[in-house]
């Protein structure tokens, strides 16, 4: 049994991690542009709440705070000036001794959702050295607060906030896909591969009807997978049963095939000095027995063209119909004892173009399964008659005088049963007696289709059976015997 390499379920297990991940990005994006904006608003709101608490603190000209308030303050911000600008004056809170020239400017009140989403990735990418001047409005808006200060606080508390997530994340998406990949292994991995796993060992063995699958009691996709799968492997094995049972029945008929047509070569050497005799009734049945040895001996040579894919090509000639009914009815040798009637119906200027050998075994074997069918009856009131009628019609002649002809074989008989009548041209199937090969009407079949016709059962409002063939532009009306069987 050939070892799965890669395993469904790692790769549904490794697809959700990834799939919980992509969407803990996409969430990752607008969040980390707001923490930083957030984180900036957080510095402006705490500069502009320095600067209303001191406003009654008076340390000097040119400041409202003492120079160890203003240390303090800007090292609490970690900033290097901050001021305020409310609707009265602009004033400065605290400065450091040195103040450089701000790199980014930053008015919170501008900010959008694609600036604020912008500004984040490009303190996450380039953020560190710079110097921001940050501006924002307090409260209702009447505060404006101010501050200067270096980028590299913010950058490290988006590091942070960023690694957080991502645990975060990581482990969100490891507990979804487990949850996921334990559902999935459950529900459809599992029967999956118990399907594969059933699939390769009837492969190995598909005659061992042991191998068939066992369907599940799922009513979901699985279980009218495991039906419809365990279905196909009966019909497979069956077919492989009879495909090896063709196989045995071709060699075993090849073994009797060669001594037959020995026994028969006898048989013909018999006949031709039967014929010699001035008996009127040897003279009678001589040259009909004599036709049927040569027959034999032409359908050993050809037994196993069932076996094959078609029957020989048919050599086409005119042949006149009635006349080859006629022979078909000599070659039943029916027992008068029997009381069934043979009605010859076939016109007797109809010709058909067909080959005369095989267009026999055709109606032969029609004619036989008719002969089966009224004997099999017995003592059956219902069948007062017993009788087999053989006809043909012909449809209006197109080019050449040649038109459509239907040939049609009907009995008396009970009738086919349903089994019979669902495997009719399939063979060893469609028999309809005990000990019949069921070969009679696949053969009738294959001729009639080598000559571009077809063959089916008609409907019948009265008791018996009734077969007809149908030829396309195969028969004409001649006044003259042509060709004679």
């Amino acid at each position: 049994m050939p070892k799965l390499r890669r395993r469904l379920s790692t790769r549904i297990l490794v697809i959700t991690a990834l799939a919980v991940m992509l969407a803990e990005v996409l969430i990752f994006v607008p969040s980390v542009s707001r923490f930083r904006y957030d984180w900036l608003t957080a510095k402006t709101e705490t500069v502009a709440v320095a600067g209303l608490a001191s406003e009654e603190v008076d340390a000097g000209p040119g400041s409202v705070l003492g120079p160890n308030q203003e240390s303090a303050l800007l090292k609490a911000l970690d900033a290097q000036l901050i001021a305020i600008d409310d609707k009265d004056a602009s004033r400065l809170l605290a400065r450091a001794e040195t103040v450089g020239v701000p790199d980014l400017q930053i008015n919170l009140s501008d900010e959008t959702m694609m600036a604020m989403i912008l500004g984040a990735f490009d303190t996450l990418i380039l953020g560190g050295d710079r110097l921001m001047r940050v501006q924002g409005a307090v409260g209702d808006g009447s505060v404006r607060a101010e501050v200067v200060m270096s980028e590299r606080p913010l950058r490290t508390a988006m590091l942070v906030y960023s690694r957080n997530v991502f645990l975060l994340s990581l482990s969100i998406a490891m507990f979804a896909a487990l949850l996921v990949y334990t559902a999935i292994s459950r529900y459809l991995v599992r029967p999956i591969l118990h399907m594969t796993h059933s699939m390769m060992r009837f492969g190995a063995n598909p005659t061992d009807t042991d191998r068939i699958i066992a369907p599940s009691d799922r009513d979901d996709e699985i279980g009218v997978a495991q039906v419809e799968l365990a279905a196909m492997q009966r019909r497979l094995t069956e077919t492989l049963r009879e495909q090896r049972h063709l196989a045995d029945l071709g060699l075993a008929v090849s073994k009797i095939n060669h001594d037959l047509r020995n026994i028969l070569a006898s048989s013909q050497m018999i006949s031709d000095r039967l014929a010699t005799i001035e008996d009127p009734t040897v003279q009678r049945f001589a040259p009909l027995l004599l036709r049927s040895l040569d027959r034999a001996l032409h359908y050993t040579q050809s037994v196993l063209a069932y076996g094959r894919a078609v029957e020989s090509e048919p050599v086409r000639r005119e042949v006149r119909l009635r006349m080859l009914v006629e022979d078909v009815y000599e070659t039943l040798a029916l027992d008068p004892r029997s009381q069934i009637r043979l009605v010859n119906a076939v016109p007797d200027d109809l010709v058909a173009m067909v080959d005369p050998d095989q267009f026999h075994r055709v109606i032969l074997n029609l004619c036989r399964n008719a002969v089966e069918a009224l004997s099999s009856g017995g003592d059956d009131p219902s069948m007062v008659v017993r009788q087999i009628r053989t006809g043909a019609q012909i449809a209006s002649a197109g080019a050449g005088g040649w038109g459509g002809l239907t040939i049609f074989v009907e009995d008396t008989g009970p009738g086919l049963p349903e089994v019979a009548r669902e495997n009719l041209f399939k063979a060893f199937r469609g028999s309809a007696r005990s000990g019949g090969t069921g070969l009679g009407l696949p053969i009738a079949a294959e001729i009639v289709e080598a000559h571009g016709g077809e063959i089916s059962l008609a409907d019948r409002d009265q008791p018996g059976t009734r077969f007809e063939i149908c030829l396309e532009g195969r028969a004409a009306r001649r006044e003259a015997v042509v060709a004679r069987v």
